[in-house]
């Protein structure tokens, strides 16, 4: 086992303070020696300075931070790029494991090792396994993957001492960000969490709008913390590259720096670095003979990696005061010394490492409370630090929403505001006030948590509306609405059972779901159907039903409205789901779908025709439906849900609109 005698957060922040107080200490005693009366040094990162009347400029992502984007950024590729580990461990068939038991356990027979960063051409048999390590390639064969935690290895075979079902430990292609979808909208202020989602999609430079010319800000006189970047991974790449087959781009640099820029301070990037012994230690050694107070290292998602930190720092004549630390997530951080200069190994997940960074060198002393929804128990053994976003409700009360789709997830640091610290077997109940660390400032505009439509894109462009979106489907943003965690969702589910004369779409759901106090606004009118590629010999709704087993499909997320009205026409031509390759493949949005049918990698999708007409794709429909918006009644005199129904009634989009689109049909 790893990590015999982990540390607590408080012991690491102890070791850091102190740091940072001493060199604070003995810079502002130099700073007296060769004192001047300029003060008028210029600070390129403060956010008041940018303007859209100044026009647009391309920079790179060292130079991001506190900018405000001028353009959309949307994806074209998958995030991850390939199906892979999220944890150490041994890549299985799920169905050897049924059986293993704490005092019973099953073996396997180790066939392979994969690394990160590469492969293995091998295909997994009944009763074999392969060594995997967190962020490598999920062989042929393997359906899950079992935590080293739970193993014992004996020579070529492992013994398992805990079954998993089919899926568990892997993050699959596109799970996190999809070819295709918005990732950014156009005049977002840019925060380290945004940048880091930028170089996921192999973004290395972007738009954003200049400052005033000749734009100074005063600052203290005094010298600045450096600190040495250096990255590590065999996976990594920088995303001024080409993606090749099982890299990903580094991530962490960016984060990072970002942060580091925003605390005053400079930073050195000694680039990205295998994991093997000889190249690490020579970038150390580098950046010890720069002028770095700190160095920081980043990366390395699996546990060897600390470990081999560890002995260099011992091997350079250093000494290790910080070996693993008792927090999810965050446990494989090193803090070591040399010499006079720290060396802090940070987590490789991009979430953890900013989280950690954020704990250790940032104060506490940004915080906001607000009611957490939902019950949520906490990790066993250790503290947790959980990252969340915060809604802002009227009256400046706080609904704070945990995010939880993992360390290894890009876009856990776009949804992030802050983090909860909860103590180790704690658990937090429904509507329990909460305190949040916040990473920085946060800016308030509308919660849309629903289906995902480029009607809502096209609403807050044109009416230049700022708004946190996050795609779960009709049902999740359903859910959202009655827990008060959105201010709008746009849903368009389908009632099945309704009767003629009926309204058929959405008013059910609401009755079904019990909410009270909400108001259902009429949206547009869309076309649902299937898109395939013209070259494709599909004439008509008959020769795709006769021949629908021959294709490869892409269905939206479970509670999508969408998925609804393909599962109705299935269930109408008597075809089971079992018979649809694809039918458990999910896209979080139209586009993706799209995107994904134009890439190649799937034959039909299921969608809405403007999406379609977008990529050139050929489009049979299904029918067509009505995507509303669903709001709580004390709400609806919010200037900004005020300014989002305007918007809807007066833009042109493409949509067919209704007499009653942006007004209310029913309420409750």
């Amino acid at each position: 086992m790893r990590y015999l005698e982990l540390s607590s957060i408080e012991e690491a922040k102890k070791i850091i303070n102190k740091f940072l107080n001493e060199l604070q200490d003995d810079k502002y005693n130099k700073d007296n020696k060769n004192i001047n009366n300029d003060t008028n040094n210029t600070n390129t990162t403060d956010k008041d300075s940018n303007d859209k009347n100044n026009g647009i400029e391309e920079v790179d992502l060292f130079n991001a931070v506190n900018r405000i984007l001028a353009e959309d950024i949307i994806s074209n590729v998958d995030v991850p790029p390939f199906d892979r580990s999220k944890m150490d461990g041994y890549a299985v068939k799920s169905e050897d494991t049924y059986e293993a038991e704490e005092d019973a356990p099953i073996t396997l027979k180790i066939i392979d090792r994969i690394k990160a960063g590469s492969y293995s051409t091998k295909e997994l048999k009944n009763n074999e396994c392969m060594e995997i390590a967190t962020g490598a390639p999920i062989p042929k064969g393997a359906n899950a993957v079992v935590m080293v935690e739970y193993t014992e290895t004996d020579n070529n075979n492992v013994k398992i001492y805990r079954p998993v079902s089919p899926h568990e430990n892997i993050q699959y292609c596109g799970s996190d960000i999809m070819a295709g979808e918005l990732l950014l909208r156009k005049d977002t202020p840019l925060s380290p969490r945004d940048i880091g989602a930028l170089p996921s999609i192999g973004k290395s430079n972007i738009k954003v709008y200049k400052k005033p010319p000749h734009h100074h800000i005063k600052q203290e006189l005094k010298s600045k913390i450096n600190i040495g970047l250096i990255s590590t991974g065999n996976e990594l790449i920088s995303p001024n590259e080409p993606l090749s087959p099982y890299k990903i781009y580094d991530v962490n640099t960016y984060t990072i720096a970002s942060s580091i820029i925003e605390k005053g301070w400079d930073f050195k990037f000694y680039g990205i670095v295998k994991d093997n012994e000889e190249d690490l230690k020579n970038s150390i050694k580098k950046a010890l003979q720069g002028n770095n107070d700190i160095i920081i290292l980043s990366g390395g998602t699996s546990a060897g990696v600390g470990d081999l930190t560890s002995k260099i720092i011992e091997e350079l004549g250093g000494e290790i005061l910080i070996h693993g630390i008792k927090i999810k997530p965050g446990k494989p951080t090193i803090i070591g010394k040399i010499d006079n200069k720290l060396i802090v190994g940070l987590p490789g997940y991009p979430t953890s490492c900013l989280t950690i960074f954020d704990v250790l060198f940032n104060e506490m002393g940004n915080k906001l409370t607000g009611l957490f929804p939902i019950r949520y128990m906490s990790s066993k053994g250790r503290t947790e630090y959980l990252p969340v976003s915060v809604m802002r409700e009227k009256d400046n009360n706080y609904i704070i929403y945990p995010i939880t789709k993992g360390s290894g997830a890009i876009t856990s640091l776009t949804y992030a505001d802050g983090y909860i610290v909860i103590d180790e077997n704690k658990e937090i109940l429904e509507n329990e006030t909460v305190e949040v660390h916040l990473f920085g400032n946060i800016k308030f505009g509308l919660n849309i948590i629903g289906s995902h439509c480029i009607g809502i894109d096209e609403i807050l462009r044109k009416g230049h509306i700022f708004a946190k979106t996050i795609n779960v489907g009709s049902l999740g943003g359903l859910m959202a609405i009655k827990r008060g965690e959105a201010d709008i969702s746009g849903i368009h589910l389908l009632d099945e059972r309704a009767k003629e004369g009926e309204e058929p779409y959405n008013i059910s759901f609401i009755k079904k779901y019990k909410l009270k106090d909400v108001a259902l606004v009429r949206g547009y009118v869309r076309k649902q159907g299937f898109m395939f590629r013209k070259e494709l010999p599909i004439n008509n709704i008959e020769e795709l039903k006769n021949n629908i087993e021959n294709y490869k499909f892409i269905n939206r997320n479970k509670g999508a409205g969408t998925r609804l009205l393909f599962d109705k026409f299935l269930k109408e031509n008597n075809i089971n789901k079992s018979k649809i390759n694809g039918y458990n493949i999910e896209a979080k949005t139209h586009s993706a779908v799209g995107a994904s049918v134009v890439m190649g990698k799937v034959d039909i999708g299921v969608g809405i025709e403007t999406i379609a007409e977008k990529y050139g794709l050929k489009f049979m429909p299904i029918g067509d439906e009505y995507y509303d918006f669903l709001i709580k009644k004390d709400k609806l005199k919010d200037k900004e849900v005020q300014k989002f129904i305007e918007t809807l009634k007066t833009i042109e989009l493409p949509f067919r609109k209704s007499e009653n689109t942006g007004k209310i049909i029913y309420e409750c």
